[in-house]
């Protein structure tokens, strides 16, 4: 039986969703945003110069159909990514009212999301009484730090001595439906951390904010403070069944790697492997060659978003994306016959654009092992169904599928 990967570049959107006049970086709307057009143009005029230098090179994902699909979503012509699609190639957009993790994961996985999600407010403090009150009593102190939006560097740098000193969690949101709190693994504990998250979720998803997610940081004031791999979220769970159920009931093994568990709260996956972006390489390049026959791979790659999206850093963006681009056309000549590889974004987050939230954009569509051809502009819930197809499983939900 053929076999299915499914890989999601969190983050890389190639702009022109027709909604983006309705989602906001600060007072500024995202129309206009292109995370992979816009870092294609500044590695062209030499402003991503750092660890890296000259034109952006992704010569497997533009034979695949990356600057195709860039051209088809917004109609920017890409430097440097000009060549013939080899691929099947398209372009994607979201219906789901949000422009984060669990929405785009969702809807690429045949479920759009069914409500609103709760955001916070910008203001100081973020959150109500009564949740800082779980909060503290959660985390056995008098209270907690933080309580507005913020970078989560900025603020384990501006209150991780004073967290080390009272022993109090920081907690703070973004502009994201997320609740995070960050804690020193060492003086404050992990799995301390982690069962704070656990015990503040149910009160949190009944609220419809979509994640809790734990940020743990080792270090000390003298030496600074980094973000350990330990990140973990918990995330509402997702209320119908989606393309990994969807497998799983079929008899189908299913592979997570990276955050897909937490994003889908481990409904639907038999397997998981996490770690940096390096070891999930490693994991995923593995399952390529040990996969079972009919088995569904499901894998994100956060360090786009989490490392240089969300901290305005065009060039470390573009240093990852070469960096992926190289490991790829390591994996693809391995795929096996009838192999269906498929590449994807779930929102976008333009290193250029102002703020740090992420921004609204569709996202490509990039198949390698079925042969060459444009798919168009499609649905995300159409990934799904045409993974479904594939693997010749059945689908539920609004997804038709393109292949």
């Amino acid at each position: 039986m053929s076999r299915a990967f499914l890989v999601v570049m969190d983050s890389v959107g190639i702009g022109g969703a027709p909604d983006a006049n309705r989602f906001f970086n600060g007072d500024v709307p995202d129309t206009g945003a292109n995370t992979v057009a816009h870092i294609a143009q500044a590695c062209a005029e030499g402003r991503a110069e750092d660890g890296r230098s000259g034109p952006l090179r992704l010569p497997n994902l533009d034979a695949l159909g990356l600057g195709a699909a860039v051209r088809l979503a917004s109609g920017a012509v890409v430097p440097g990514l000009e060549a013939d699609p080899a691929g099947l190639w398209g372009c994607a957009r979201e219906h789901s009212p949000g422009k984060d993790t669990p929405s785009g994961h969702w809807e690429l996985a045949g479920l759009p999301v069914p409500w609103d999600w709760h955001y916070f407010p910008d203001t100081v403090p973020a959150f109500p009484d009564d949740l800082t009150r779980a909060a503290a009593q959660a985390a056995g102190t008098e209270g907690i730090l933080g309580n507005c939006h913020a970078s989560g560097t900025t603020i384990i740098a501006e209150l991780g001595a004073e967290h080390m000193r009272t022993g109090w969690p920081i907690c703070y949101t973004s502009a994201d439906s997320v609740f995070q709190i960050a804690a020193h693994e060492e003086t404050f504990g992990l799995e301390r951390l982690y069962q704070m998250c656990r015990t503040l979720a149910p009160m949190l998803h009944e609220m419809k904010v979509g994640r809790v997610i734990a940020r743990p940081f080792v270090g000390s004031p003298e030496q600074g403070f980094v973000r350990t791999t330990n990140r973990k979220d918990f995330a509402i769970t997702p209320p119908a069944p989606v393309l990994t159920n969807w497998a799983q009931d079929a008899g189908r093994r299913v592979h997570g790697v990276g955050k897909i568990g937490d994003i889908f709260s481990m409904q639907g996956i038999d397997t998981l492997d996490k770690g940096s972006d390096a070891d999930l390489m490693g994991h995923l390049s593995r399952l390529v060659d040990s996969a079972e026959d009919g088995s569904l791979t499901f894998a994100n790659f956060v360090e786009f978003d989490s490392q240089y999206g969300h901290r305005r850093d065009i060039s470390g963006y573009a240093r990852a994306l070469e960096w992926f681009d190289a490991e790829i056309g390591r994996i693809l000549p391995r795929l096996r016959p009838g192999d269906l590889f498929l590449l994807t974004a779930d929102h976008g987050n333009d290193p250029s654009w102002v703020g740090t939230d992420h921004t609204r954009e569709q996202v490509p569509v990039l198949i390698a092992g079925l042969g060459a051809g444009q798919i168009g502009q499609v649905n995300f819930a159409d990934v799904a169904a045409s993974i479904a197809h594939h693997l010749n499983i059945p689908a539920q939900g609004p997804g038709r599928t393109f292949l």
